[in-house]
C-alpha cells in the first residue's frame, strides 16, 4: 500500500521532471534556431505582403487597364443596408494576391536553399588543412633529422 507521503512525493516529482525535460528541450540549439526563423519569417511575410500589395499589384493593375485585384470579387448576395446585413462575396482578387505572395516567398526560399547548397559543395571541395603535428611528433622529427645529420 502506498503511503500518503509517497503519493505526495510522486505527485510533485511528475511536474518537476516535466519542467526539467521542458527546460532541456528549450535549451537545445534547434528550438532557439526555430524561434529565430519563425520571427524572421513573420517579418519577411510582412515585407512580401507590402511588396505585392503596394508595388507589384499596382503595376499589374496599370497593365490591365486599372483593375485593382484586391477589389475583384464575385458577389453572391448583395449587402442590405436596411437589414444591416453585409455583402456575401468570393474575394478571388485577394486570393490572387495571396498566391503571388506565396510564389515570391517560395522563390526566395528556393534561392536561399540553392545558395546554402552551393556553399556546402564549396566547403566539401576545399580539403581541410592537415592538423599541426603534436609536440611529440615535432620532437621525434627533430631527433630523426639530428641522427641523419650525424650519419652524414
Amino acid at each position: 500500500m502506498i503511503e500518503p507521503m509517497q503519493k505526495l512525493t510522486t505527485a510533485v516529482e511528475g511536474p518537476v521532471t516535466m519542467l526539467r525535460e521542458f527546460r532541456e528541450f528549450i535549451a537545445r540549439g534547434n528550438v532557439v534556431d526555430l524561434a529565430v526563423g519563425v520571427i524572421i519569417g513573420a517579418a519577411f511575410g510582412k515585407i512580401i505582403t507590402s511588396l505585392v500589395d503596394q508595388v507589384i499589384m499596382p503595376v499589374i493593375g496599370l497593365v490591365t487597364a486599372g483593375v485593382d485585384f484586391a477589389q475583384l470579387k464575385i458577389v453572391l448576395k448583395a449587402a442590405d443596408a436596411s437589414a444591416k446585413k453585409a455583402e456575401v462575396a468570393i474575394l478571388y482578387g485577394a486570393f490572387l494576391n495571396t498566391i503571388i505572395q506565396f510564389l515570391i516567398v517560395a522563390f526566395v526560399v528556393f534561392l536561399m536553399i540553392k545558395l546554402m547548397n552551393a556553399m556546402r559543395r564549396e566547403e566539401a571541395k576545399t580539403p581541410a588543412e592537415p592538423p599541426a603535428p603534436s609536440p611529440t611528433e615535432t620532437l621525434l622529427t627533430e631527433i630523426r633529422d639530428l641522427l641523419k645529420a650525424r650519419a652524414a
